[in-house]
């Protein structure tokens, strides 16, 4: 029995939107074949989430074609043909023969379908900088009529501007953002063990909510007392204690989008100290979203939340956000200072206003938005409070 197509995340004509952009940025770069390896941009051109990128493998997009060509492991076509949009006939799954051979791997079955095919003399463009040195340079030698061209972030960037169908898909990441961590105000309590009240959250998160469940597991982070001041730790063995401090960070998933969220919360009543913190930073989140509109730089929104803290007597050193979507964080725009890119329509961010003072002193809130005529609009509709329990 042929492997069937599953129920797809969007629309093949939102697939081939995606595609033709992607076309328009080879044809500025004068590239003719473009090798996505990148996990991330796999998703966003092709619905494809399974986990198997720990052996070579790569979405061939040429311009001659309207559908790219999958080229993996053999043993993982079948869940490509299950997930992806694509003919079948655009998955190639490459012999065993080719894992763990020190002379020939994966990327040399993706090098012989350009080179049998007879494309990408004008250029390829490879993901250069995810991509093993030695990958590199394989390329180059074996594709030597070719111009090898760095398109490391080319997908990343254009993934940066969402269409209507992904702002959607966010809204049900955030939803299930929401419903896990208002789990986690059910479940942490003095004496429950970090690894429990983590195992309903995560629960939580993939149960969904509306009726839609999570369909991944993100960065999970529980930063407990005495290790507020740490940002990306999971959960221990400890039990939680009167007076314990707990930081959060995690996020729903839908279809390979996330929406990430944090929180702090107390069991009993926080110090002066953090609830202070809390006010400044609450300031500084709603003068970043008042800024994080059209028009504006992603240095405009860290200026605003910045100025604001500071009024409050704190300085944050990291940066307050970045852009967000696909598997958490795209290695693009950054809201800090000095970052020009502008702000257009569409484009989503993880206002992320962790603060991490000290080696004792930490404290986390967060929201994911879309950003608006009108400034940021958040996805996630949690009460932005320091949460007492």
């Amino acid at each position: 029995m042929a492997m069937p197509k599953g129920a797809q995340a969007f629309p093949r004509s939102e697939y081939l939107r995606r595609l033709t952009a992607v076309k328009s940025e080879m044809e500025r770069r004068e590239v003719e074949v473009l090798v996505v390896t990148s996990p991330a941009n796999l998703t966003y051109l092709s619905g494809y989430t399974s986990k198997s990128g720990y052996v070579p493998q790569g979405l061939v997009v040429s311009l001659r074609d309207e559908e790219p060509t999958f080229i993996t492991r053999r043993m993982d076509a079948p869940a490509a043909l299950h997930q992806m949009y694509i003919d079948r006939g655009n998955v190639i799954g490459y012999p065993e023969a080719l894992i763990a051979n020190p002379d020939r791997d994966g990327y040399d079955a993706i090098i012989d379908f350009i080179l049998d095919k007879g494309v990408g003399h004008r250029g390829i463009g490879l993901e250069a900088k995810l991509l093993p040195a030695l990958t590199v340079e394989k390329f180059k030698s074996r594709a030597a009529e070719a111009k090898i061209v760095d398109c490391t972030n080319a997908v990343t960037w254009i993934r940066g501007l969402k269409s209507d169908l992904e702002i959607a898909m966010m809204r049900e990441a955030a939803a299930i953002s929401d419903a896990g961590m208002l789990r986690a105000r059910q479940v942490i309590r003095a004496g429950v063990r970090e690894a429990d009240a983590s195992a309903e959250i995560i629960a939580a998160l993939i149960r969904g909510t509306d009726g839609k469940p999570g369909t991944d597991i993100a960065s999970f982070f529980l930063c407990s007392t005495p290790r507020t001041s740490t940002c990306h730790i999971r959960w221990t063995e400890e039990v939680f204690q009167q007076g314990s401090q707990i930081n959060l960070e995690f996020s729903g998933v839908r279809h390979g989008y996330t929406s990430p969220l944090m929180r702090t919360m107390s069991i009993g009543k926080p110090s002066d100290y953090i609830r202070r913190l809390h006010e400044g930073e609450v300031a500084g989140l709603a003068a970043a979203l008042a800024a994080a509109k059209t028009g504006n730089t992603c240095s405009d929104v860290a200026v605003a939340f910045n100025a604001t803290l500071r009024k409050h007597g704190f300085e944050k050193e990291s940066r307050c956000g970045y852009s967000v979507g696909i598997d958490w964080t795209e290695p693009t725009a950054s809201l800090k200072e000095g970052d020009m890119t502008i702000l257009k329509p569409n484009m989503t961010f993880h206002l992320m206003l962790g603060n991490w003072i000290d080696e004792d002193i930490g404290y986390v809130i967060s929201e994911t938005f879309r950003v608006t005529d009108a400034g940021g609009e958040p996805f996630t509709k949690l009460p932005r409070e320091l949460f007492e329990i």
